[in-house]
């Protein structure tokens, strides 16, 4: 879409109004909040991926992916430093040796309790300037467009 430069000020834009810009800070306030509580310095993706993980059990490299919303470079990644952080395994998959099977280690399941207590007081905080009832609209309108 072209526009005429000499017709630029006609166009009624405000940033600030825009559902990315909104999206985007918002994202960075909870960015703010979430590393604030975030155990063993983890990142929003290695985090989901553990409780992905803690809720599936064992489960091959790709579907993890899916599982977490993350494209198969994304989860190589993720997976790759939680296992060097020593909080998932993976073996050859018995049926499949092309497969990775991916499954939580003792020290990973060991850290799901407090994962979800912080993910939890993480929601609470990022969602506190609504009411309940703005929360749960928020919550609803969001899973509408993701």
């Amino acid at each position: 879409m072209s526009t005429d430069p000499t017709r630029i000020e006609e166009i009624e834009y405000q940033l600030e109004d825009q559902v990315g810009f909104i999206l985007r800070t918002a994202s960075q306030r909870h960015a703010t909040i979430f590393q604030r509580h975030a155990n063993e310095k983890l990142t929003p993706t290695q985090f989901s991926t553990l409780i992905r993980l803690a809720e599936v059990g064992t489960v091959s490299q790709n579907h993890l992916g899916r599982l977490a919303a993350m494209d198969v470079a994304t989860i190589k990644g993720v997976v790759d430093r939680l296992k060097a952080k020593g909080l998932i395994q993976s073996e050859a998959d018995p049926k499949d040796k092309r497969r990775s099977s991916i499954s939580l280690s003792a020290r990973g399941a060991a850290l799901i309790t407090d994962l979800k207590y912080s993910g939890l007081l993480i929601t609470k905080e990022t969602l506190a300037p609504l009411t309940p009832r703005e929360q749960k609209t928020l919550l609803n309108l969001l899973s509408k467009i993701s």
